[in-house]
Order: C-alpha cells, then sequence, then structure tokens
C-alpha cells in the first residue's frame, strides 16, 4: 500500500465492490477523508474501521496519486434460519436465544457466538452432551440460509457426590442435607439429580446450616466442585467441608436496658437449656420467642441481640440476651401493590399490625406469613421504607398472584372403603374476595360422598370463620353390622380463632339418615334400627394447637375438646363429647435425625341421651380399624355373637403411643418406619339392647405392629401389620390395613 505524495492533498475516494451498502456509508466507516492527507498509519486504521462493522468480508484499499481506490468484498445476508434436530427444546425457545435474524448481515464469528448461545442454553437444561453445528447454504444475491445441526444428547446428571473433611458425620448422612441427589432409577419424576450450579451454593448453606445445629460453631464448607466426566455424561461433585470442634451451650443469661422490665421475668421464656449442644438454629428461635414475648408484655421496641461467648477450651458457647432500647418507629401507611384480582381487604385482614402501630419486626414476619399461608399468591415482600417523618415508616407488600382453581381427579384405595374414584372442582379464592368454594365427589365400593362447601374464612372482614356445606353421603356396612347407610343434610358453621393457637368452632346440623337394605339375618337389634331418623344437631370444638406442623408435626401438642348437643327438634337428643390430644416429642437429640419422633395420643367419648329418647346406632362410638390397629372396623367392642354384628358402643376411650423413624433407604425414596402399640375400650348399651347374645365388655383392647408411609409418587401409601395382643374371643381381627390415595 503505497501512500499519496508526502503534502498531497486526496481529491477523491473511489469505492468498488459495494452492492447492498452505499459508497458514502463506505467512506463514512474511514479515517481519511476527502480533502486530506493520508498517510500510511490513517488508512491501516480506516481498514480495521471498516472490518470492524462486519458488513465485509474482504476489504482492500490502495493509494493511486491523489485518489483512494477501496474495493470491498459484502458479507452475505440472512435469508433464513433454520433449526435441525432439536426435539427437548421448542424452537421458539432457540429462536429467541440466538442473536443473528433474517435480513441480518452474516458472519462466521456471529454464527460461531450463536452456537455457544445454544449450547448454553441446553446446558442449563442439564444436557452438557450436546453438539451444535451451524451450515451456511449459499444463495444468489450473495444471500445465505443458516441451519443450525443439533445433537441433543442425553441430560448429564449426578454420577456420585463425594464429602471431604467429614469425620463426624458420614457421607450417606451428609447426601442426606443437600438438595442434590445421585442419579437413580426411582428418580425419574425429580430433577434433585440434574446438576444445576445453582443448586451448589444452595447445598453449600445446607450443609453450613446443619453442622450449626449439630454443634459444630466453626464449621465451613470451603468449596463445592462439580467436574463432568471425559464423555459428558455425568458429573461428580465434591463439597469441602472443616467441621471444627462441636461446641455445648453454656451459661445462658439475660441482661435487660429496658426500664420497667426485669431480666428474670423473661428468663424461662428461653428455649434453651444449659448443656445442651449449641444449635444455631435454637439460638435463633429463642431470640425470635423473646422478642414476640416482650412485645406482648408491652415493650414493642425492644429488641433483643444474642451475644455469643465462647470457650475453646471448655468447648461451650455462653448466651448472653441483651434486651435494649431500640429505635421509636411507628407504621404510617401499609401499601400492597402486586393484587390485580385479590381485593386489598383480604390481604390487609392477614396483617398482625396496622397503621399507626409501632414497627414490630416479629409481628411484621408473622404478617407475611399469614399472607403466604393464604395459598393465593406466589410470593410476598413486605418492605419498609422512610415515612414523612424520622419515626415513621412506610410498609410496602409486594405480591405475585397465581391461579387459585383447581380441578383434580383422584384415586385409591383404602382397607375399610375399598378402590376409590374421586373428582373434584375447587375455586380458593372466589372473585378475588378469599372466600374458598368447592364441590367434591367420591365413588367407592364401600363408601360414597358427594359435597358442596362454601367458606369465608374472615367474614364480613372480621375474625370470623363461615361456612355451609350440603353433603350426600352412602355407606355399605354390611360387613359390620349388615345393613346399609344414607345421610343427607347440610350445616351451617362458624368458627374464631381467640390468638394463634386457640380457636372454637361452632356449627348446626341438619340430616336424614336412613337405614337400609338391613340383611334378614341381621341382629335383631339392627333390624329395629331399619327406617329414617331425622338429626338436629349443635356442635362445637375448641381447639388448642402448640404443633409446630399441621401437616407432619414432629413437636408441640394439640388438644381438642369436642361437643355435640341433639333434640333441637329431629327424633334423638343425646349429650355426646369428645376429649382428645396429640403430642410429639422430637427425638433429634438422640439419634440426630429430626425424623426420629415419638407421637402420643389419646381420646375419650362419651354418648349420653336424654329426653326419654334412646340413641341409635348410627350415633354410638365404634372401635377397631383406624383407632384400634390389629382389629378389624367396629371389630372391638358391644356385638351380637350370634350375627357377629357390631353393635356401637355409649362410651370409647383409645389411646396410642407411635415410635416414628426414617428407615435405612434413600430420603429420596420417601419411606418411613413406625412401630405402634394401640390400646381401646368400647362398651356401654341402651337397657333395650341386651340379651345372652350380647356382649358388652369393658376390658381394654390391645394391639400392637409396624408400618411404613411411602411418598409415592402417585401419591401417599400407609401400610400397617398389626397382631391383637389383648382381645375377647369374639372380636374381629384384622392383620393387614393399607390406604392409598392421591390427587393428579
Amino acid at each position: 500500500m503505497a501512500a499519496p505524495a508526502t503534502g498531497a492533498r486526496i481529491t477523491a475516494i473511489d469505492v468498488q465492490g459495494n452492492q447492498r451498502i452505499e459508497a458514502d456509508t463506505v467512506r463514512s466507516y474511514m479515517l481519511v477523508q476527502v480533502g486530506g492527507v493520508a498517510d500510511s498509519d490513517a488508512l491501516d486504521r480506516s481498514l480495521r474501521a471498516l472490518f470492524a462493522t462486519g458488513l465485509f468480508r474482504d476489504i482492500e484499499i490502495t493509494p493511486q496519486g491523489n485518489r483512494v481506490l477501496v474495493r470491498v468484498v459484502e458479507n452475505p445476508m440472512v435469508n433464513r434460519i433454520a433449526f435441525e434436530g432439536n426435539r427437548r427444546v421448542s424452537e421458539e425457545i432457540i429462536r429467541a436465544e440466538v442473536q443473528l435474524r433474517p435480513r441480518s448481515v452474516f458472519t462466521p464469528a456471529a454464527a460461531q457466538a450463536d452456537r455457544q448461545r445454544i449450547l448454553d442454553l441446553y446446558a442449563r437444561r442439564g444436557r452438557f452432551a450436546a453438539r451444535v453445528e451451524p451450515k451456511v447454504i449459499e444463495l444468489d444475491q450473495n444471500r445465505v440460509d443458516l441451519v443450525y445441526e443439533i445433537t441433543e444428547g442425553e441430560i448429564a446428571l449426578i454420577a456420585s457426590i463425594n464429602f471431604v473433611g467429614n469425620s463426624a458425620f458420614s457421607d450417606s448422612r451428609l447426601g442426606e442435607v443437600v438438595s442434590s441427589r445421585e442419579s437413580a432409577w426411582y428418580r425419574i419424576l425429580s430433577t434433585s439429580d440434574t446438576y444445576e450450579p445453582e443448586r451448589l451454593n444452595f447445598d453449600r448453606e445446607l450443609l453450613r446450616r446443619f453442622y450449626l445445629r449439630q454443634g459444630y460453631a466453626d464449621a465451613q464448607v470451603t468449596g463445592a466442585t462439580a467436574e463432568l466426566a471425559p464423555d459428558r455424561s455425568g458429573f461428580f461433585v465434591t463439597y469441602t467441608v472443616s467441621e471444627g470442634e462441636r461446641y455445648r451451650f453454656g451459661a445462658i443469661t439475660v441482661d435487660s436496658r429496658v426500664r420497667n422490665l426485669e431480666a428474670a421475668s423473661v428468663r424461662g421464656e428461653i428455649p434453651i437449656v444449659e448443656g445442651d449442644w449449641y444449635d444455631g438454629d435454637a439460638l435463633e428461635r429463642a431470640t425470635n420467642a423473646l422478642t414476640d414475648t416482650l412485645a406482648t408484655r408491652g415493650f414493642p421496641f425492644a429488641e433483643v441481640n444474642p451475644r455469643v461467648t465462647r470457650d475453646s477450651e471448655g468447648r461451650t458457647i455462653a448466651i448472653a440476651f441483651e434486651i435494649t432500647e431500640g429505635q421509636r418507629n411507628y407504621i404510617e401507611r401499609i401499601d400492597i401493590t402486586g393484587n390485580t384480582r385479590t381485593q386489598d381487604r383480604v390481604i390487609r385482614r392477614e396483617f398482625r399490625v396496622a397503621e399507626g402501630d409501632p414497627v414490630n419486626a416479629t409481628l411484621v414476619r408473622r404478617s407475611r406469613e399469614r399472607i403466604r399461608a393464604l395459598g393465593y399468591f406466589g410470593d410476598v415482600q413486605i418492605n419498609a421504607s422512610p415515612g414523612s417523618a424520622p419515626d415513621r415508616v412506610i410498609l410496602t407488600t409486594q405480591i405475585q398472584e397465581r391461579s387459585t382453581g383447581e380441578v383434580s381427579l383422584g384415586g385409591g384405595y383404602a382397607t375399610d372403603a375399598g378402590v376409590l374414584a374421586d373428582i373434584g372442582l375447587r375455586e380458593r379464592n372466589l372473585l378475588g374476595t378469599g372466600i374458598d368454594a368447592r364441590i367434591n365427589a367420591t365413588l367407592g365400593q364401600r363408601r360414597s360422598q358427594l359435597d358442596l362447601s362454601v367458606t369465608d374464612p374472615q367474614f364480613l372482614d372480621r375474625n370470623l370463620a363461615a361456612g355451609a356445606d350440603a353433603f350426600l353421603i352412602q355407606r355399605d356396612l354390611t360387613d359390620i353390622a349388615s345393613y346399609e347407610e344414607r345421610r343427607i343434610g347440610f350445616t351451617l358453621r362458624m368458627g374464631y380463632e381467640f390468638n394463634e393457637y386457640l380457636r372454637q368452632s361452632l356449627s348446626y346440623t341438619l340430616m336424614n339418615r336412613r337405614i337400609y337394605n338391613v340383611a334378614s339375618d341381621a341382629s335383631r337389634f339392627v333390624r329395629e334400627q331399619a327406617g329414617s331418623t331425622l338429626l338436629s344437631q349443635v356442635s362445637q370444638t375448641l381447639t388448642y394447637d402448640r404443633r409446630d406442623d399441621r401437616i407432619e408435626p414432629r413437636s408441640g401438642y394439640v388438644v381438642r375438646l369436642g361437643t355435640d348437643v341433639a333434640g333441637l327438634g329431629g327424633d334423638v337428643s343425646y349429650l355426646r363429647t369428645r376429649l382428645d390430644g396429640n403430642l410429639y416429642i422430637p427425638l433429634e437429640r438422640l439419634f440426630g435425625d429430626r425424623d426420629y419422633v415419638l407421637a402420643i395420643s389419646a381420646g375419650i367419648g362419651q354418648l349420653t341421651p336424654f329426653g326419654g329418647k334412646e340413641d341409635r346406632i348410627v350415633d354410638r362410638f365404634f372401635l377397631g380399624g383406624e383407632n384400634l390397629r390389629g382389629f378389624q372396623v367396629g371389630g372391638a367392642g358391644p356385638r351380637d355373637i350370634t350375627t357377629s354384628d357390631s353393635l356401637g358402643g355409649r362410651t370409647l376411650i383409645t389411646q396410642t403411643t407411635e415410635f416414628r423413624f426414617p428407615l435405612p433407604v434413600s430420603a429420596d425414596l420417601g419411606l418411613t418406619g413406625r412401630v405402634f402399640a394401640d390400646v381401646g375400650m368400647n362398651y356401654g348399651l341402651p337397657g333395650s339392647v341386651s340379651g345372652p347374645e350380647v356382649r358388652n365388655s369393658s376390658s381394654p383392647r390391645v394391639g400392637a405392629g409396624v408400618g411404613i408411609s411411602w411418598r409415592s409418587p402417585l401419591g401417599l401409601i400407609n401400610i400397617d401389620i398389626a397382631q391383637a395382643v389383648v382381645k375377647e374371643s369374639y372380636d374381629e381381627t384384622q392383620v393387614f390395613r393399607i390406604g392409598f390415595g392421591t390427587r393428579f
């Protein structure tokens, strides 16, 4: 490339070879211009600037006296982009990922960049063995078709998970802590064995918190790496831990710096004990419990800060809870955003704080939990921002609504009811009002039911749940008492929460009960019951619930007192009372696993007729089956021994002790075991139900056995094998019980 004569001015720049791009556009990219002076450096930089545009495949700049000749070969235009071989990822998703578009300029670099984007897309879906080859088909008029040939390959699952540095816990125990799982045939419906980089960071936090719960206050997870196999078929995941020493709780003290608050008065509210293994989660729970107590005692601005003092030699950690007076902030306003369907009042009534109240972090957190518990929203966030004054705060609640309508189909099998089919339609947030409406039908071999239900959980925007039910129930009790039963009626109900733990429900039921298809050889006391009776009943249930979880409790207790009064009209008059409770004792301290639980339950029921009317068989208690394993439903209690018909009893007493534990298999299988012992008594009959054929013993019956619960991909399956240990000669026993049900 020879430059023009020194000092000579360029009089013209000629452009050749351009087809789509105007010559003036080419000149505009160059550093040398007409009238200017060009040297070798300026021409070289002009060449690089033209290549940088990506518009040209080849460029040549030739000085010719006072003129400059620019010859270009344009890059082709993209006519069409196609994808072949993609079955697991739709074309729409891939097309949104690539940047080349029809009528854009094609360059090999751009095609390779899009190839890498497609590979990254498949990698995010666990397909690291995917291959992508861009093919260029040249057309006339300097156009090309671009085809990406895709070989998707198999998902690269986690082949193995290893731990380095652990001595206190085995690899298998730590493997249950992390969310990642090794690939196995039974995880076909799970993605936990798919490698995801974000999951490794989550696993590190799970491991750290696990060690803190077990007393290893110095534990660190120093690394989490994943190595792809040479054939790109799977990953080898390795977690590196540094356990450190194990600590116990040392002295637990309270230091109050709040006026009129004695430290000793709140010391008993701290649920941790000196000498127990250190538990980071327990420390957090203790801090929250103490904060809650202070708020209820009239110290809403008090702040609780646990001060930790570590004794490395004694391996203890002393905790001093410092209570100080926090900044006095008040709620100026509560804003709600994101609710396009749900009415504001439905959300506001779940708040445990109101505008003008002191800012209480515990109550704000509880408000968020209550809003999330509604089930109407995918995410709920409550953020605080400065208000109009230094002591004013605005709470902004951001929510993401989700679908609340449900259509369910289901099926299952139960020892008592046989094969079941279930269909339901439900709207949990009817027209955004928070009203729960549903219709459900169950068809079974020995039990069928149709229910229509409407519930307003906050009737008139008050702490009052109100609802109504209409139902039709049909039961085949031929195997128990030689008859079939049909119930049709309705219930009006309401409930009230006194606080977070205590609630009461009231209801009125009007129901027609019909006993029909009584076997000709049934007990004479059953044949006398044939026909219809009208029940008019008022009921109440008082519940005190301190369980940690209402679905799968592992600690705490619940006590229920129920009362039914029939006789406000109708054909029967009685008082029926039930008292029952459940206690859950966690055994994590003994076994190091929170799934070890001792569950103890007991109950008593009493039926007392009045008004000169005798009770009916449909109103009595029956013992056996679910409440006394080892015996058939109605298999223990009053019986006509000539026909083997169960007659039911006025008094029912039950007690169960059950030890629940995880089975020594992968936790992902969802298998848990139990060992149990059931005790029950059922007795008491009207004076008219007597004779040599009637047995009405108040002696206790005992059943004991083992069971397995399996949270299978198709639903929960319960299997119990029990033996009647203490029984009467006329009792009917049952060794095997199974219950299975699912919805989809």
